[in-house]
């Protein structure tokens, strides 16, 4: 492991005591001016109509509403995964989880990650010139070669999976309600059997963690401290930079904190909108003062709400899951549902993306990767196939077309991890499979196959709620083509270049700061 900590060799410390690694921040004439910046952010849980410019009810997300208005809202933009693992190796390699491995969620003990035969996109621009940065939660992977560090992130500051993944001294909003950890003078309480307490939550600045556990009510601050920081460092240098923020938002817990200054008095999942609003203005604003004309920003989503957590969960807006909700359970996270995967999706650069526009063009997350490698002026892999598409045309306003097909894959709600049972071809979704995840009142929906598949015509009916008639022309017409499409794919990725990610758990890898001390406190207390 030696050769592991060498690569990200700290040197010094900057930026009010944040350490850095050995990075190359000096000019160079080459990428000076011609290569851009990009920030990408990847909200957590948020639902589609939690974004005001999506859905006028919504009034907690001001600076969101007026990156919308400086320039592209997506309303057709998709999660490639229902959940939190898939859907985050998806945006780093531009590939669905039967191709990189990552199928379902990483735990706190698992010893693998995203497969290392599969390239990043940090690593991609690394090679290209470009510093880079990940501020946030990861959930590739946390043990040796798996950490960012090693993954093509010359900084990390975060979270190696989500934050309900281990106990804190300020237990937020969750629902059931998790237990403080405990402390030496105090035993662990009875828990819910989704309450994690025999380990700290940890905060890691590249190798080491810093904090364990995690101070919940000051997390966002210090995200948006240490984002900002990499924006000046990075634009100063004259290199130009990649910065991956991966939201704790809207994800449970949510922080106490943010309700002790909120005049209205509104429920904690507005107060915790209002506070990934302003986290996400901090870094927009540094970007407008430090690099506007030469940086790309992308605002997305993982997946859906967590429908489980009831008044915690965000709002769907207008993809209700009708049919679903009548079986059982919810449409929302963790199934092939519009509400799992449909999230609200925001491109800014001024002068570049056009300004006040709503594109209906079909994307996903998947097209991260191969719109940014071609932006930079890099080279995708070349010994793989990709599910996304460059998108370059549609963000600066020189088409309206995307994907006409896209894959859902299973997310834990019905079949398999990671299989394609779920089609989108034009404005018609096709299911082979369908079920409801866990509801608010602990309803789950029965799995169901269909043989022929269910057929919703997105543009008349975005609830789907009824499906086609298969008698019908229409349907008949259909289910053909969607057989096809779904038949290319599944040979395509036979005779790819796939991984298959270790999801292998042993406890000896948590992350634990002393394991002298109560669930592996940094200071015994």
């Amino acid at each position: 492991m030696g050769w592991l900590f060498l690569k990200v060799l700290l040197v010094g410390v900057t930026f009010l005591g944040g350490l850095y690694p050995l990075v190359d921040f000096s000019f160079s004439g080459e990428t000076r001016g011609r290569k851009p910046n990009f920030v990408i952010i990847l909200a957590d849980d948020m639902g589609w109509a939690d974004l005001g410019a999506n859905w006028a009810e919504t009034k907690d997300t001001v600076n969101l509403d007026k990156m919308a208005a400086e320039g592209m809202r997506f309303v057709d933009f998709h999660a490639a995964s229902s959940t939190c693992s898939p859907s985050r190796a998806s945006l780093l390699t531009g590939r669905l989880g039967l191709r990189n491995g990552v199928t379902h969620n990483f735990a706190v003990t698992s010893v693998g990650g995203l497969p290392l035969n599969e390239t990043t996109l940090a690593e991609v621009l690394q090679q290209a010139g470009y510093v880079t940065g990940m501020i946030g939660k990861w959930h590739l992977g946390h043990h040796g070669s798996y950490h960012p560090n090693f993954r093509g992130f010359d900084y990390y500051f975060g979270i190696p999976y989500s934050h309900d993944m281990g106990c804190t001294d300020t237990p937020g909003y969750n629902h059931p309600p998790c237990p403080a950890c405990p402390r030496a003078d105090r035993p662990a309480r009875n828990l819910e059997r989704d309450c994690y307490t025999d380990v700290a939550l940890p905060l890691y600045e590249n190798l080491n963690i810093v904090e364990q556990p995690v101070n919940l009510s000051s997390l966002a601050q210090k995200y948006a401290e240490k984002a900002t920081q990499f924006i000046q460092h990075a634009s100063a240098s004259g290199r130009p930079f990649l910065l991956y923020v991966g939201l704790a938002h809207m994800h449970v817990p949510l922080s106490r904190m943010q309700l002790s200054a909120d005049p209205r008095g509104q429920r904690p999942y507005g107060a915790g909108l209002r506070e990934m609003d302003s986290l996400v203005g901090q870094i927009k604003d540094k970007v407008d003062r430090t690099a506007k004309e030469n940086t790309f920003l992308w605002f997305t989503g993982d997946n859906g709400p967590w429908a489980q957590k009831c008044e915690l969960a965000g709002s769907v807006g207008p993809f209700t899951g009708s049919w679903q909700i009548h079986q059982g359970g919810s449409p929302a996270k963790q199934t092939t549902w519009e509400a799992g995967h449909r999230v609200p999706a925001l491109a800014y650069w001024p002068g570049r993306v056009p300004v006040n526009v709503t594109s209906t063009a079909l994307l996903s997350v998947l097209d991260i990767f191969p719109t940014v490698v071609a932006l930079a002026g890099a080279s995708l892999p070349q010994d793989r196939h990709f599910d996304g598409l460059d998108a370059s045309e549609v963000l600066f306003g020189r088409s309206q077309t995307g994907h006409r097909v896209l894959f859902h894959p299973n997310s834990g709600a019905a079949g398999e991890y990671g299989a394609l049972q779920t089609v989108r071809l034009g404005h018609y979704k096709a299911f082979y499979i369908s079920g409801g995840a866990r509801a608010c009142d602990g309803d789950v929906g029965p799995e169901q196959h269909h043989e022929p598949p269910l057929i919703f015509n997105l543009e008349d009916d975005v609830a789907e709620a009824v499906p086609l008639d298969r008698g019908s022309a229409e349907y008949q017409g259909l289910v053909p083509k969607v057989r096809e499409v779904l038949a290319d794919v599944l040979l395509d990725i036979a005779g790819d270049n796939t991984s298959r990610a270790d999801y292998t758990r042993d406890p000896s890898v948590t992350p634990c700061c002393n394991p002298h001390h109560v669930a592996c406190r940094c200071q015994s207390i």
